[in-house]
């Protein structure tokens, strides 16, 4: 699981489809953790993927790129226990860093 305004601090130069200042108290809190967590493998704002796929329009999709239908419980799944490449990160987030994750992944 990870540009201009969304990912600065990590020094991307990718911004989300919603703009940073419009996210909602917990989608910005799910971009912090997309930051820490994901951004270095994922970019937010294209499909082109970088170690793992673009994440641009994520559940605007049918299908994932693993060729899952593009929902919440396959993209909960995928970051809970991984897949292909993708690392597990059941155990390295919170619930609530997970709610607030999907969230934010929804405004991609």
């Amino acid at each position: 699981m990870l540009a201009i305004g969304l990912l600065t601090a990590c020094g991307c130069k990718h911004s989300p489809s919603k703009p940073v200042h419009a996210l909602t108290p917990q989608e910005a809190a799910g971009r912090q953790v997309f930051v820490n967590e994901c951004s270095t493998c994922h970019y937010a704002d294209t499909d082109k993927g970088m170690y793992g796929p673009g994440l641009e329009g994520l559940f605007r999709k049918p299908y994932l790129t693993s060729g899952m239908t593009a929902n919440d419980t396959r993209v909960r799944s995928v970051i809970l226990r991984g897949f292909g490449m993708m690392p597990p990160m059941g155990n390295t987030l919170s619930d609530q860093e997970l709610v607030d994750l999907m969230a934010y992944l929804h405004t991609l």
